[in-house]
């Protein structure tokens, strides 16, 4: 086993306010960022947005330790809490959604300022820090998603983000869904819709009577059994979809990929073939749409093994190491904001 021994939490609280919802219902709040430092701040080499997944915040393990492993590479790192997760739970009402751009962009106008503040304390910097994205799982999608929205680059048709790093990220939304729902993930599943369940129904703002009546009021036989039913019934409605088919076919980044390709920054996809709940498949699509374009700026890691985001090796997470040595090669290579 593997000593997962992180230091104490330092990180600095931030609190960025965020729009109303699409459907109008639930008003404008703030989501809850934590900005962590490196060592040596003169010679910060970047900012990192870091993105949790579904069900999970800024204290998961996997994004803690992902995060010290960017530290120690000499980049500062603002990891999000999205909408509805704790520790930010009591500053906005609602949940997050796969597509949450109207909540991202904010975020990410926040970061390029810390990225500018930060940038004049750097030696030999003359502008900004470069600032890159990187999701776990739900995080990775969230995050691609609001990259490929043309509408949203950054100064001089810039992309939105300097590079981005998705780890075990949803591509098809559908078939992830479908994933969860084998038998072997029952457990999982079952886990994740009490998370899921738990941060809605703890909204300080309240919910709506359709959504305690699938969450609360019925009985048990009939309150959500997987992922998919609580997306139809708390997730699409809320950000303004059709249904949950609507849902899952606009916020599948696979869908978008090529024909918005001008508007992507470096990604890197890091995905396994035994990951039980996001199917490789994804990646292999996009493998074969990345040799139509123009060039290489997407690269895509697939292993045999890892499961969900577990790249471990016998000298801690490798998957980790990966993350920070490919966004230091591209600050070394030139892929700045200034």
């Amino acid at each position: 086993l593997v000593s997962e021994k992180l230091p104490p939490e330092r990180g600095k609280t931030i609190e960025i306010v965020v729009p109303s919802l699409p459907n109008g219902v639930v008003s404008e709040g703030r989501l809850l960022a934590l900005l962590d430092l490196p060592a040596e701040r003169t010679k910060t080499r970047g900012v990192v947005l870091l993105l949790h997944g579904l069900g999970g915040s800024s204290r998961r393990l996997g994004l803690r330790r992902m995060a010290f492993s960017l530290l120690q590479a000499g980049f500062a790192v603002l990891r999000l809490n999205l909408r509805g997760a704790d520790p930010g739970r009591r500053l906005a009402g609602g949940t997050y959604a796969a597509e949450c751009n109207s909540d991202l962009v904010p975020v990410i106008i926040r970061a390029r300022r810390i990225c500018d503040l930060l940038g004049k304390q750097v030696d030999g910097l003359k502008g900004a820090l470069p600032l890159f994205g990187a999701g776990i799982s739900l995080g990775g999608t969230i995050l691609l998603n609001a990259c490929l929205q043309k509408k949203y680059a950054f100064k001089k048709n810039k992309p939105i983000l300097d590079g981005l790093v998705c780890t075990s990220s949803p591509l098809d939304l559908g078939a992830c869904s479908a994933s969860i729902e084998r038998p072997r993930n029952k457990v999982y599943q079952r886990w994740l819709l009490q998370r899921l369940v738990r941060q809605t129904l703890e909204d300080p703002f309240g919910i709506n009577d359709l959504e305690k009546e699938f969450l609360f009021l019925r009985s048990k036989s009939n309150s959500p059994k997987t992922i998919r039913g609580f997306d139809a019934t708390i997730t699409a409605p809320r950000w303004g979809y059709k249904n949950v088919d609507h849902y899952y076919s606009e916020a599948s980044p696979l869908f978008k990929l090529g024909r918005n390709y001008s508007s992507l920054p470096p990604i890197l996809f890091l995905q396994a073939l035994d990951d039980p709940w996001v199917p490789a498949e994804g990646v292999q699509k996009l493998t074969e749409i990345i040799h139509s374009l123009p060039s290489s700026r997407l690269k895509v890691i697939l292993t045999r093994n890892g499961g969900h985001n577990g790249f471990h090796g016998t000298e801690g997470c490798w998957g980790d190491d990966l993350v920070s040595r490919w966004l230091t090669k591209l600050v070394s290579d030139g892929f700045s904001s200034s």
